[in-house]
């Protein structure tokens, strides 16, 4: 076997895991800053209730990226593509979009931004499950499992469309009032559906006899 291939395949793991951990770091202490800065959200009001779900959403989706990416890694071994050693600094740029448009007056550029942090998350995952399904070294796990289909991609595409419609209503429009709280809560449950999705996937990785 090429020995190149051999220590991309050993080294990539630490390489990647490394890299996105000090984007991670990097968001969630933008985010910290924010906190220290926003004196409104510790006030009594609509805009607050609204703002902290919001601010619970962007948390929960910088810590699913950590755990869809690290999980992929721990599993699986493949040759990296340059688009593996890029895709820590687009969702790093995303995230710091998310942070940075936090607030009611930017709620509709945040779902946009939250609309692609999504269709990243969703394409680095099939992307990376392609690349491994490809190699000999996971056929455990891929012997057991069906090639996705277009229908597996449905979900994801639908939550997308659905956060850049409402965002860009939103972005026109304005508004903090019900439809807003909509949207986040909306947010928040398709963020812990891929908390369960993920969790899913991991649980049938383990539970497989090698």
């Amino acid at each position: 076997m090429n020995s190149i291939r051999v220590r991309a395949k050993e080294h990539f793991p630490t390489v990647l895991l490394t890299l996105l951990s000090i984007v991670q770091a990097l968001a969630l202490e933008l985010l910290w800053s924010h906190l220290h800065e926003a004196d409104y959200l510790f006030r009594l009001t609509w805009i607050a209730v609204i703002s902290w779900i919001q601010i619970a959403a962007t948390v929960i989706g910088i810590v699913l990226i950590w755990v869809i990416y690290s999980g992929n890694v721990i599993r699986f071994r493949w040759v990296p593509s340059t688009g593996d050693f890029v895709f820590p600094f687009v969702i790093g740029l995303t995230e710091f979009m998310l942070v940075e448009t936090l607030g009611p007056d930017k709620l509709g550029l945040w779902l946009m931004f939250m609309a692609l942090v999504f269709g990243l998350m969703n394409w680095a995952a099939h992307a990376t499950m392609h690349r491994a399904r490809q190699d000999s070294d996971n056929d455990a796990y891929f012997s057991t499992m069906q090639p996705a289909q277009l229908r597996d991609f449905y979900p994801g595409i639908a939550i997308v469309c659905g956060l850049t419609i409402t965002g860009f209503y939103l972005l026109i429009n304005g508004g903090s009032g019900m439809l807003a709280m909509f949207a986040l809560l909306a947010t928040n449950g398709a963020l812990v559906w891929q908390f369960y999705q993920a969790s899913h996937f991991w649980e049938l990785s383990i539970q497989i006899k090698p």
